[in-house]
């Protein structure tokens, strides 16, 4: 008579165990989809070498915010009056019809060091850092918001409104300095310099050099003389508050200065 054998029971993980199997598996997945981000972005840069951008990040977010957003309160009377926004602006040319002028002003306003950094001036962000800290302590004393310094360059500026959301946090920072060393790995400079000054906002809806020349001065990008570049350039950090005060004196002032250093500006 054969003898009938009872298998043997399945050996059960322990619960701690099972967790850390799962979480080993979760962290795989985070790091394979970390992995194909950053190829995806890349792979978008990489194109933009032949490429131009039809819209970036910043663009579309501006889009959706002067379109507005559903709310569930009630809606306006059909007799209340709509705020008033500008059309919107923005045409492609290439960087032979922009003003030598307006790139000088650019450089010299913004990023005085860009022709000859890869991407980062790691000396600016530390100076604006301590910059920052010291703001900071003066405002929790104050009581008094204050403006924190930026620090960043013409390649950083571009990789978070090529790509990235408007969000301020220690990952999307990380991931913005990221971006900029895949810009200047895979474009020239002048290419960057090209696609910054046909993307960057220039006041409400107001995007890239033509449409800023033509906005506030009624000529084409290739037509700026240096003083009208310089103004351009001075508007840059706040493009929708100045062209609401054109002829604040912090302005004009700020003008004059850039307008000085514009000789000694250095192209890519």
């Amino acid at each position: 008579m054969a003898t009938r054998h009872t298998p043997a029971p399945r050996h059960t993980r322990h619960p701690v165990v099972a967790l850390l199997l799962r979480l080993r598996a979760w962290l795989l997945w985070l790091l394979v989809a970390a992995v194909l981000l950053q190829v995806f972005f890349a792979g978008r840069i990489a194109l933009m070498a032949w490429v131009n951008p039809d819209s970036t990040a910043f663009m579309r977010s501006e889009l959706w915010r002067r379109m507005g957003t559903p709310t569930t309160a009630a809606p306006a009377p059909k007799s209340a009056p709509r705020p008033a926004t500008r059309p919107w602006a923005q045409r492609w040319v290439d960087a032979d019809q922009i003003s030598v002028h307006l790139k000088r002003a650019v450089i010299a306003a913004e990023d005085d060091g860009f022709a000859s950094h890869s991407g980062v001036d790691w000396a600016a962000m530390e100076t604006a850092w301590q910059r920052n800290q010291r703001r900071s302590v003066q405002s929790q004393t104050s009581g008094r918001p204050v403006k924190l310094a930026g620090g960043s360059t013409i390649t950083q500026q571009l990789a978070k409104n090529l790509l990235l959301s408007g969000e301020r946090h220690l990952a999307r920072k990380a991931q913005e300095l990221l971006i900029a060393f895949y810009l200047e790995a895979f474009l020239s400079k002048e290419r960057i310099l090209e696609i910054y000054l046909n993307s960057v906002e220039w006041g409400d809806g107001v995007f890239g050099a033509e449409a800023a020349a033509r906005r506030y001065f009624g000529v084409s990008a290739r037509q700026l003389n240096p003083a009208q570049a310089a103004r351009l350039a001075v508007m840059l950090p706040a493009p929708k508050a100045f062209e609401k005060r054109p002829d604040s004196p912090y302005l004009n002032r700020r003008t004059a200065t850039i307008l000085a250093r514009m000789g000694s500006a250095a192209l890519p």
